[in-house]
């Protein structure tokens, strides 16, 4: 093989080697790859055609807006001239706010607190009250949140501590709560499930049938073992009817005493 044919198939090999896969070949007769239509299609005379906040734009030379430099409003600096707004003092947003409506409370403030609601006081309370006294709770660890916030924003250095034992109490409520309705679910759970194995409770009942039959034998008399009955006897202890029956007599001399 001459000197010029193996520089050629050489030649071949590189430009074989450095070609892209086949997959890419229609890319090289493109002039460029774009999803974009062409220049020419989009000539539909916008003439703010071209501005893009992304790149930086601007205006062309005779490009102009609706809106001129002089009618733009200006700010105001001084504090004397600003105009007042009026603000509703009982809004129910300033809940959100400790009672002096400061960024962030004082360690006074925070710290003057009581204690948090136990599971036997909450035991009486009915599904309302702990309903409202559960959004309390969350309305004041989102201020205690939001005013941690700006403290650390202000770098103030001061009331983290007396925020985060005031947030505890209130998470301790939160967990009474939460106590409190899971035992009476399960009370619910219980007193369902004995309701379905009672014949006289219907527990899904149509237009018009009771959600209670009361059957012949919660009507029955009571009457007391005979175990109690011997020992009334043997330690004559009066019975029942012998004792309604003192009773009145009792009263009776007791008010003759009085007079």
């Amino acid at each position: 093989m001459s000197v010029p044919s193996r520089l050629f198939s050489q030649g071949l090999q590189i430009r074989q080697s450095s070609l892209p896969p086949a997959f890419l070949l229609p890319s090289l007769f493109t002039s460029s790859f774009s999803t974009s239509s062409p220049l020419s299609a989009r000539r539909d005379g916008n003439p703010k055609r071209g501005v893009s906040a992304l790149r930086r734009t601007g205006l062309r030379r005779r490009q102009t807006l609706s809106v001129k430099p002089e009618d733009l409003p200006r700010p105001v600096t001084d504090s004397k001239e600003r105009s007042e707004i009026d603000v509703d003092p009982n809004h129910g947003l300033w809940g959100f706010f400790n009672r002096e409506r400061f960024p962030f409370a004082t360690p006074e403030y925070d710290n003057s607190h009581g204690r948090a609601w136990t599971v036997q006081e909450l035991r009486g309370k009915d599904f309302e009250d702990l309903h409202k006294l559960w959004w309390v709770c969350v309305r004041e660890r989102n201020r205690l949140s939001t005013e941690s916030y700006e403290r650390g924003k202000a770098k103030a250095g001061y009331g983290e501590y007396e925020a985060g034992a005031r947030e505890e109490e209130v998470k301790h409520t939160q967990k009474a709560i939460k106590h409190v309705l899971t035992e009476r679910w399960y009370a619910w759970e219980d007193a369902r499930m004995l309701a379905e194995s009672d014949p006289s409770v219907n527990l899904y009942p149509k237009a018009g049938e009771p959600s209670y039959t009361a059957t012949e034998s919660a009507f029955e008399e009571y009457t007391e073992p005979e175990q109690i009955q011997s020992a009334q006897q043997d330690s004559q202890v009066p019975s029942s009817e012998a004792q309604s029956q003192v009773v009145p007599e009792q009263i009776k001399t007791q008010q003759e005493t009085r007079v």
